[in-house]
C-alpha cells in the first residue's frame, strides 16, 4: 500500500479517535458542570430554608422576650397598690410540694420594673432577635442588670433607646472594652443573641456553613454541600425546637399573667377607685385576691428568670434549650394556678 494511503487511514483512524476523546472529555465537562450546578442549586435552598426557619424563631423569641419584659415592667403597679395598704400581713415564701417562690420584696419588684422598662425602650432602633436574647438569657436577670450603670459611669436606667439597651448588652459582658471587660459583642454573646444574628442564638456550629464558598472541583464542592447540609438540618431542627418551646412557653406566661391582672385589677379598683386602704376592713374575696396576687407576682417573676437557652462551652458546639427548666416552671404554674382558683 502507497505510503500516502496508509498515512491518510492512520490520520483517519487518528481522527476518529481525537473525536471520541473529545465526546469522552466533554461528556465528563457537562456532568462537572451539572454537579457543581445542583451542587450550587441545592446548597442555596438549604440555605433558604435555615433563613426562614430562624426568622420564625426569631420572632417567636422576640414576642417572648418582650411579653416577660411587659409582665415585669407592670410590677411596679402591683407594689404601688400594695404598698398603700396598711396593716396588712407579711407575705411569706410559698414553699409547697416542691414548688418555692420568693416572697414579696417591694425594692427588687420595683427594680426589675425600672429595668423591664429601660429595656422595652431600647427595643425600637434594636436587631430583630434583640428581646429574644433577653428571652435567652433570661429577662428577669437582663432587667436587674439594666438598672446598673455604663462605662461611663452615667447609670443605665437614666439612658433611653439603643444606648440603654447597648449598656446592657455591655454590663452583661462585664463592661466596656476599654475598661477591660468583654463589651457590647461579648454581653450580647452571653445572652444568645441578637445584634450578632440567630448564629448566637444556635451556638457557634452556625459558622460551619456560613462564609464559606463552594470548592471549584465537582466532587469536592457536592462534598461541602453535604456536609453543610446535614448542619444546616441540625440546626433548623434546633430552631423549630426552640421556637416550639417559645411557643409552650408564651402559652403557659400568658395564662398566669391574664389570671393575675383579673386579680390585681379586682384589688386595684378596691384600693385605688374605692380607696380602701385598711387590711383589717378588707373582705375575705378582697384579702384572698390580694393574697393570690402576691403569689401570681412571685410565679411570674419566678418565670421570667428562666433562660431559654443555655450557652455551650465550646464556642464551635451548639446551644442547648433549657426544657428542663421550662417544663418544670410550666408544671409550677399549673399547680399554683390551681391553689389561687
Amino acid at each position: 500500500m502507497p505510503l500516502p494511503i496508509i498515512l491518510g487511514i492512520g490520520a483517519a483512524i487518528a481522527g476518529v479517535a481525537g473525536i471520541g476523546s473529545s465526546v469522552s472529555g466533554a461528556s465528563k465537562m457537562k456532568e462537572a458542570n451539572d454537579t457543581m450546578k445542583l451542587a450550587e442549586d441545592r446548597h442555596n435552598k438549604n440555605i433558604e430554608k435555615f433563613e426562614r426557619k430562624s426568622e420564625l424563631t426569631n420572632k417567636k423569641m422576640d414576642e417572648l422576650g418582650e411579653l416577660e419584659l411587659q409582665i415585669l415592667k407592670g410590677f411596679d403597679d402591683f407594689s404601688n397598690t400594695i404598698e398603700k395598704i396598711q396593716n396588712r400581713p407579711q407575705f411569706k415564701q410559698y414553699n409547697k410540694d416542691g414548688v418555692k417562690l420568693p416572697e414579696y420584696d417591694n425594692e427588687a419588684l420595683k427594680n426589675v420594673s425600672v429595668g423591664a422598662g429601660v429595656l422595652l425602650g431600647g427595643l425600637g432602633g434594636a436587631a430583630v432577635g434583640t428581646a429574644g436574647g433577653f428571652a435567652a438569657a433570661g429577662a428577669t436577670t437582663s432587667a436587674v442588670v439594666a438598672l446598673g450603670t455604663a462605662s461611663t459611669g452615667t447609670a443605665i436606667a437614666s439612658l433611653s433607646g439603643a444606648a440603654a439597651t447597648n449598656a446592657t448588652l455591655a454590663a452583661l459582658g462585664g463592661g466596656a472594652i476599654a475598661a477591660g471587660g468583654g463589651g457590647i459583642a461579648l454581653g450580647t454573646t452571653i445572652l444568645g443573641a441578637t445584634t450578632l444574628g440567630v448564629g448566637l442564638l444556635v451556638g457557634g456550629v452556625i459558622f460551619n456553613f456560613t462564609g464559606s464558598k463552594l470548592s471549584d472541583k465537582a466532587d469536592q464542592a457536592y462534598s461541602q454541600m453535604k456536609k453543610a447540609e446535614g448542619t444546616i438540618n441540625k440546626i433548623c431542627r434546633y430552631l423549630n425546637d426552640l421556637k416550639n418551646t417559645a411557643t409552650k412557653y408564651i402559652n403557659s406566661l400568658t395564662t398566669v399573667r391574664e389570671r393575675y391582672l383579673e386579680n390585681f385589677n379586682f384589688i386595684s379598683y378596691t384600693v385605688n377607685n374605692l380607696n380602701k386602704t385598711d387590711w383589717n376592713n378588707f373582705t375575705e374575696e378582697q384579702k384572698r385576691a390580694t393574697e393570690n396576687t402576691v403569689l401570681l407576682v412571685g410565679l411570674l417573676y419566678k418565670m421570667c428568670q428562666v433562660s431559654l437557652v443555655i450557652k455551650a462551652e465550646n464556642e464551635s458546639d451548639m446551644n442547648t434549650i433549657n426544657k428542663d427548666e421550662v417544663d418544670e416552671a410550666i408544671q409550677n404554674s399549673e399547680q399554683i394556678l390551681e391553689a389561687v382558683a
